[in-house]
């Protein structure tokens, strides 16, 4: 049977394996060798699960949208990530790696951030586990998701300010790795999504898998039976869209949508829409694809959602497009925007941005009536009411 999950050299079809400095050979290849036996042990999982229950609030709901599914003239379910603590889908990730990083003997943490969500949850994760915590941001994403700096600050971790490239999550990534080049033995870097050389991706992609396994459960329980018609979510780097469609990946009865960001129009030149304008090549160790031009430089990527201005994707990803197992749909800024004001009108929640491009995808597909859509929200609107509000006074 064909298999959409990674093979056993970390790759996603022709996506994905490590294409790293030598200088960090031992590092990837002591994690390589290490991540399924710490994952599998009894120890593990049992410390992983009862934080997931106690301390993250999980499992999260699965929210029947009746207005919504009114507005679509079909049965859309909300998997609401926005509620587990520090507000989104990235914590399920960041408990799970810095277990592995305790199990393996490192003291210092590193992370990337682009909304900040991911460096809010590793900063969170390093106070609980008591270590110390570096969070890399580019100077762009800190004016623009300020609170989440201040949550940062206010739980212990060094954020860093990048001000090479356009100053956002590539640029942050750039430089974590560097950190991470230097400090290879006492050092684990906790990427925030299913980007990076392997084991990065597949790991990410497990931890986050805790979504699919509760979606399976919670419509067994609403509809009667474990799989829906549609999933939907978005895709940057892709964490919290490989988290749901994990244990479906091979179901071909479930149809995929991702939701990239098309910022001001995917042929604008403002754009984060890697799956449709990408080429393939290697970005932050990992053949994927890539915005890129034709002399292989990486373009500037473009999006009002800070987690979404990535100028690649994960691999999973790149292969689910590539084998027209995912259907993927561009998100412009706008559509993004006003999908969240109309989340937030009909069911009394407002959507993080990012999420707000899965939900804008809604009006672009044609349901059937007894079609059952399940839409990750992964994250809350917290963090980009600055933008909202700016968007709704210019649109007076």
């Amino acid at each position: 049977m064909e298999t959409y999950q990674v093979d056993q050299n970390g790759y996603y079809g022709e996506f994905g394996g490590a294409y790293i400095p030598e200088i960090l050979h031992q590092c990837v290849e002591n994690l390589r060798k290490n991540y399924l036996k710490v994952m599998e042990s009894d120890s593990f999982k049992a410390e992983f699960i009862q934080l997931l229950k106690d301390y993250v609030g999980r499992p999260s709901p699965l929210y029947f949208a009746k207005r919504l599914s009114e507005r679509y003239g079909c049965k859309i379910y909300l998997k609401r990530e926005d509620l587990n603590h520090t507000g989104a889908h990235k914590i399920n990730n960041t408990i799970g790696q810095i277990l592995i990083a305790r199990r393996m003997g490192k003291k210092r943490i590193i992370a990337e951030t682009g909304a900040g969500q991911h460096g809010v949850a590793t900063a969170t994760v390093c106070a609980l586990m008591n270590m110390e915590c570096v969070v890399y941001m580019g100077k762009t994403d800190v004016e623009r998701q300020h609170a989440n700096v201040q949550k940062m600050e206010m739980l212990g971790a060094t954020v860093v300010p990048v001000t090479s490239g356009n100053m956002t999550l590539k640029d942050a990534t750039n430089e974590a790795i560097r950190d991470w080049c230097c400090h290879p033995s006492d050092t684990y870097y906790i990427i925030g999504s299913t980007v990076g050389p392997h084991p990065y991706p597949d790991m990410v992609a497990r931890l986050q898998s805790v979504i699919s396994a509760e979606i399976k459960k919670q419509l067994l329980e609403q509809e009667g039976r474990d799989y829906p018609d549609y999933l939907m979510a978005c895709v940057g780097g892709g964490s919290n869209a490989a988290g749901t469609i994990y244990h479906f990946l091979d179901d071909e009865r479930v149809k995929i949508v991702l939701a990239e960001a098309g910022g001001l129009g995917i042929f604008s030149g403002k754009s984060a829409a890697t799956i449709q304008l990408g080429k393939k090549g290697i970005i932050h160790g990992a053949r994927t694809l890539v915005m890129q031009n034709e002399d292989g430089q990486i373009e500037e990527p473009y999006s009002v959602s800070a987690g979404l201005d990535y100028p690649g994707i994960g691999p999973m990803h790149a292969n689910l497009s590539e084998t027209h197992r995912a259907k993927v749909i561009a998100v412009n800024d706008d559509e993004a925007l006003d999908a969240a004001f109309d989340l937030t009108r009909l069911e009394g929640i407002i959507p993080a941005l990012e999420s707000a491009h899965a939900l804008g995808a809604l009006p672009k597909m044609n349901f059937q009536p007894t079609d059952v859509v399940v839409l990750t929200v992964s994250g809350r609107g917290d963090k980009d009411m600055p933008t909202y509000i700016h968007y709704k006074m210019n649109k007076k």
